[in-house]
């Protein structure tokens, strides 16, 4: 008597392809449909977490992370993804400002950005304007010690609040 032998080729490739093949032949239309519309939303998903990966680059902390759903052929497809990203600022706004541009870049990089990733470009957008605001205060500071030893115009502008009062407001050389 002859032994039968196995329907696969001996390649484990092809005969993964072969057994899911046949498995989609036994899937019911619905569930084609269903397998169908998980492969694209898992394709998004990971379009989606590698525009984050793309541009984020150095700010990326780790690779991206996803949750999964098992569908009707008994294969896995993420639904949903995550990259974790530094948004801290700087050490001091001029740090922090070509940081936060980055982040908000990185968490608008995707074609459909998520809420999530426009709630942190909107962080970054609140950051930047902090920073900036600091960055100001520091430089008008600067500019009043320079300005001690020509007294006579900061003495006039601090004491000209009256000059134009009724006209909006006091004159301010650093602005």
């Amino acid at each position: 008597m002859q032994a039968s032998k196995p329907l696969g080729t001996g390649t484990r490739a092809l005969d993964s392809a072969i057994y899911a093949s046949a498995q989609a032949s036994e899937l019911s239309p619905a569930e084609q449909q269903q397998v169908q519309q998980l492969k694209e939303i898992d394709r998004k998903v990971r379009a989606h977490e590698k525009a984050h990966l793309l541009v984020g680059a150095d700010l990326v902390r780790g690779g991206p992370t996803f949750s999964y759903t098992s569908g009707p052929d008994n294969k896995l497809y993420a639904v949903a993804g995550e990259v974790s990203i530094d948004t801290r600022p700087g050490r001091t706004p001029e740090e922090t400002i070509p940081k936060v541009e980055h982040i908000r870049a990185t968490a608008l990089a995707p074609a459909d950005p998520s809420p999530a990733d426009r709630r942190v470009a909107a962080q970054a957008t609140r950051m930047e304007g902090e920073a900036r605001i600091e960055l100001i205060v520091q430089q008008r500071e600067e500019a009043a010690k320079a300005n001690q030893g020509n007294s006579r115009f900061y003495r006039i502008i601090e004491q000209g609040k009256g000059i134009n009062a009724e006209v909006g407001g006091r004159l301010d050389l650093f602005a």
